[in-house]
């Protein structure tokens, strides 16, 4: 059966990729951009390809966003699978963000997808299937220095998502966290540095380390977008390599290197619950 897909972010990096694969897959997408003018090498590759292309800022407000689902659904009749890409990363110290930056962070990778699977879920209810697929990170499971404000709107959509999964399966519909590790797409050459510049107090510090990392690895990221749009399609579908992990978990780690971060972040809270375990069973009747 063709499924059809609405897709965010599909201008570059992972979304276009994906979008692209399920494509050649034989699937109908639904290709959401934000500026589809600017985007327009991406935006001809995948109507190419036979996809649609569909303009929606997701900092937009909720009623503008379920007004724009509604419209996309009248396109084919229908949304199977969304899958909530369009995020960013704002980089810097935890103390100096503005308020500015701290809000766009969240309404692009927090309210967004949220509004976008509020939206969806009344038609995926009424068929009894559908899947909700949320681009998360390994910054979601794992914080660095830089990253507090990143981490914190990928740990919201962690939280978000772990709770859907147990309210929406029951009507049939599942839910997909992914969790990049680097990969190689435009993605580092596009965070976005505090405006406030970072303060000489922290230059040599981890955020100057970490900063200067990221600059380094961008464009030498280890990842490869197409082998990770082919397994995300295949857990989303069931086919492949990854079919069998269909409706087996929750979340799909891709890449080594975030395996290793996040099995070094899983062992240390294991630490932690057994060190503090006399303390925290202390505080029962």
């Amino acid at each position: 059966m063709v499924s059809v897909w609405f897709i965010t972010g599909a201008s570059n990096g992972l979304g276009l990729s994906l979008a692209l694969y399920v494509l050649k897959s034989g699937h109908n997408v639904i290709a959401a951009m934000r500026n589809p003018t600017r985007s327009a090498e991406a935006a001809k590759s995948i109507e190419a390809a036979g996809g649609k292309i569909f303009q929606l800022d997701v900092t937009r407000p909720q009623d503008e966003i379920f007004k724009a689902i509604e419209t996309a659904e009248a396109i084919y009749g229908r949304i199977d699978i969304l899958v909530n890409n369009a995020g960013y990363s704002a980089l810097g110290p935890a103390e100096t963000f503005s308020e500015r930056e701290i809000i766009r962070q969240f309404q692009t990778n927090v309210f967004g997808p949220i509004y976008l699977t509020q939206a969806a879920l009344p038609g995926m209810r009424s068929r009894r299937s559908g899947t909700i697929v949320n681009l998360s990170s390994v910054a979601g499971q794992d914080g660095l220095p830089t990253c507090s404000l990143y981490a914190a709107s990928k740990f919201s959509l962690e939280g978000f998502s772990e709770a859907l999964s147990r309210e929406i399966s029951e009507f049939g519909i599942s839910t997909l966290i992914i969790e990049p590790g680097a990969f190689r797409t435009n993605f580092l050459h596009a965070m976005e540095v505090d405006e406030n510049s970072i303060p000489e107090v922290y230059q040599g510090t981890a955020v100057d380390q970490v900063l200067n990392k990221f600059k380094a690895a961008a464009g030498n990221q280890i990842g490869d977008p197409l082998k990770a749009a082919e397994r995300m399609f295949e857990v989303i579908m069931g086919e492949g390599q990854g079919g069998s992990l269909k409706g087996k978990i929750l979340r799909l780690v891709l890449g080594k290197d975030a395996y290793s971060r996040i099995t070094a972040k899983i062992k240390k809270q294991q630490s932690d619950l057994e060190v503090a375990r006399e303390v925290t069973f202390s505080t029962d009747l």
